[in-house]
């Protein structure tokens, strides 16, 4: 048993998503240790509602705040650094933290292959599945072998959930959809009029309106989706991280491209149904057997790219009605199990 672990997966929003299965399962056989997280300052808002983490540490912009970042780290005297990142940056910070034993992915397995000379054991090269069992399977080097998956995220309480019932007209217990039309590659965006559309035709076959989210510099898109709903979705509040956990945990359907919010819906249980393109949805997607994924990854000559090499994206060429075969097929899931 490691009495002190430090985590390092700096970011993005989803890919920590990926990495709670593995911390929790530490929690779980290690009750007593103390786990720390290291994430770069953009994504710690996440790790608030990450109960099973003892210490939040955040990799700030400056040389000065980096310098003192090390320091600490190396006082604290980890006996395990966990590398579940896999890049030169994350590596390097695992083994500058002083850690006896620093623990990364196998050399094909990682994004940056020079890491590995700063790891003092790796993983196997299993790379089948889902990147939570990536995850999970590092920590066979440990001599910790979960048999579940669970996702330690606490959802608080928000007004935005009450805000969003009384834009839509609907009382307590009523269902409602959320759609999140944003996505940080461009090429794994849909286009908003069609989101639009399925809001539109959601609210006609199911009697479920819908809430647009947005982020960010989104708010222009969320207003187009809104436009072509044809009065069936709202645009939601200003919201911040807390808030999007609330509105996923009580929302009866999420329909998005490949975003960090639709892993934060998946990892609360939210029925999905995803738009994939450039990123595998066997890899990347929802893990519950009931969501439902429309992929273009097949067809797609730009895997895990953020530019298109082709004059139309992949993405655009699912339509409306691919997608909602895909929602009504979801939303009878959801009734059949009710």
């Amino acid at each position: 048993m490691a009495r002190s672990v430090l985590i390092v997966r700096l970011g993005a929003l989803g890919d920590l998503v990926h990495a709670l299965p593995a911390v929790a399962a530490l929690r779980e056989v290690w009750p007593d240790a103390r786990i720390d997280w290291l994430v770069d300052e953009r994504y710690q808002a996440l790790l608030a509602f990450v109960p099973v983490v003892d210490r939040v540490v955040v990799l700030g912009k400056t040389a000065a705040s980096r310098l003192g970042l090390v320091r600490s780290l190396r006082q604290t005297r980890y006996e395990v650094a966990l590398d579940l990142q896999g890049l030169i940056k994350s590596a390097v910070l695992a083994r500058l933290s002083g850690a006896r034993d620093v623990v990364g992915f196998a050399t094909p397995l990682l994004r940056e292959r020079v890491a590995r000379l700063c790891y003092t054991r790796q993983g196997d090269d299993d790379d089948t599945g889902h990147v939570i069992e990536k995850n999970v399977r590092l920590l066979r080097l440990l001599g910790v072998a979960p048999e579940s998956r669970v996702f330690p995220l606490r959802v608080p309480a928000s007004p935005v959930v009450e805000q969003v019932r009384r834009a839509l007209g609907i009382g307590e217990g009523d269902r409602f959809a959320v759609i999140n039309p944003g996505a940080g590659w461009p090429n794994k965006r849909w286009p908003p009029d069609r989101f639009g559309e399925v809001a539109h035709r959601l609210a006609q076959r199911h009697g479920l309106p819908s809430v647009v989210l947005w982020g960010p510099g989104e708010q222009s898109l969320a207003d187009e989706v809104t436009a072509a709903s044809r009065g069936a979705a709202r645009l939601a509040p200003p919201t911040g991280l807390g808030d999007v956990l609330a509105l996923l945990g009580a929302a009866a359907l999420f329909v998005a491209g490949d975003t960090g919010p639709l892993q934060l819906a998946a990892a609360l249980g939210t029925p999905i149904v995803g738009i994939f393109g450039p990123t595998n949805p066997l890899r990347n997607g929802p893990w519950s057997q009931a969501d439902v994924a429309v992929s273009r990854f097949e067809r797609c000559e730009c895997h895990h790219k953020r530019r298109c090499r082709r004059p139309e994206l992949c993405v655009h060429t699912i339509g409306v009605d691919e997608m909602m075969q895909a929602v009504d097929d979801r939303c009878e899931r959801v009734t059949s199990r009710g």
